[in-house]
């Protein structure tokens, strides 16, 4: 096992207040009154902003006032305990470690920064820079390109049906993360490959996985 790949929100930085506000807000500007449907939003989590508005039959034009809010509000977003460890552990133990997010490439590397986590990473890949999203296998396979490594050299951590569902589709081991308190059962329905409820349990999974498979 040579990589680990990351989903971002929900994995490694709990953003989802940040989320809800900039939401409400881009709602507001382009739909109009109501109660903005977060709920439904975060069940489409992992998937690119504009493939979510598409799902939910709400208009592009919320793109923008989100992006603005998300970026406006980055500096309220949190790095879950025991992530750094994590990567640290990982550097420490010879492995690469990439993120295939949902995000822009450019605001998922600009919250990475803010956050502190950009100088432990080795690769950032945004779903506007791949040709297909997530679930689709594209971004996986970006990310492993950047470190250099093959997907049967790989896990991919992730809290979404999306995530889990690129991850095979690319031929990588799936590995779903469950600290996030977002909707578990859904994420198990998608059959990941191994479940983790705390960062630490990453590296107790990956020891000793040059020496064996972990399918």
């Amino acid at each position: 096992m040579r990589a680990v790949v990351f989903d971002l929100d929900g994995v490694l930085v709990d953003s989802f207040a940040v989320m809800r506000e900039a939401f409400a807000v881009a709602y507001a500007e382009a739909v109009g009154d109501g109660p903005p449907p977060f709920t439904e939003y975060v069940k489409h989590q992992g998937r690119f902003f504009p493939d979510i508005m598409r799902l939910m039959g709400l208009p592009l034009t919320m793109q923008a006032p989100f992006v603005r809010e998300s970026e406006r509000l980055a500096s309220r977003v949190t790095v879950y305990d025991g992530v750094v460890d994590l990567l640290v552990g990982l550097r420490a133990r010879g492995l690469c470690s990439a993120v295939a997010t949902g995000k822009s490439g450019g605001r998922a590397r600009s919250l990475l920064g803010t956050v502190g986590l950009l100088p432990l990473l080795d690769g950032v890949v945004g779903s506007d820079e791949v040709r297909r999203p997530k679930p689709a296998p594209d971004i996986v396979l970006s990310a492993l390109a950047l470190v250099g490594v093959e997907a049967t050299e790989a896990v991919m951590v992730g809290d979404a049906p999306t995530d889990i569902l690129s991850a095979r589709a690319a031929g990588v081991t799936s590995i779903a993360a469950l600290w996030a308190g977002t909707d578990e059962q859904a994420v198990l329905s998608a059959a990941p490959d191994h479940v983790i409820r705390q960062p630490p349990e990453l590296l107790e999974l990956l020891q000793g996985c040059d020496e064996r498979s972990i399918r």
